[in-house]
């Protein structure tokens, strides 16, 4: 009888930790959402009278961004062999690291079909060969990052690589 109570509980706890969990798919919708309402313009209404044509605008406030500070954002320094691609600037933004060289040379092609001047450079780590998908790269740290923070919607972990 014991077992069974047991058993029954510890289902209970299993379901009720499970049921808990953010659904990412949540979180995507709010993103499209808060996305959707930046890029919402708003038309200019007209309405009509009998005596003459009063055209209103909806006027949205201007608000200035202020400049982003980029100097504390994580940069990896590598030493990194270009294998091929476009030329690798001084700073780049990855958005994949893989073993396969044949993998990262297909997503490097993706990327150029997508307009982006991506490349594939490799990298030794703990003596495991890496190859870095670099989606575009940029001579000022504050100029990837800016990239970066653009990519992170569509490859989730990109990151910045100083080339030695």
């Amino acid at each position: 009888m014991k077992k069974i109570l047991y058993v029954c509980a510890a289902v209970c706890a299993v379901f009720v930790m499970s049921s808990c969990k953010s659904k990412e798919s949540a979180y995507k919708k709010a993103y499209e959402k808060a996305k959707a309402q930046q890029t919402q313009t708003v038309a200019p209404a007209t309405t009509t009278t009998p005596v003459q044509q009063v055209t209103t605008q909806t006027v949205t406030p201007v608000t200035t961004t202020p400049v982003a500070d980029y100097s504390n954002v994580n940069v990896r320094n590598e030493s990194v062999t270009f294998v091929e691609g476009s030329p690798l600037k001084q700073y780049g933004v990855v958005v994949a690291s893989v073993t396969i060289k044949s993998n990262g040379v297909a997503l490097m092609q993706k990327l150029a079909g997508q307009g982006y001047n991506s490349c594939v450079a490799q990298a030794q780590v703990n003596g495991q060969t890496y190859y870095r998908v670099v989606a575009c790269s940029y001579d000022t740290k504050p100029e990837a990052a800016q990239r970066r923070d653009q990519l992170e919607g569509q490859y989730p972990g990109a990151w910045l690589l100083y080339k030695k």
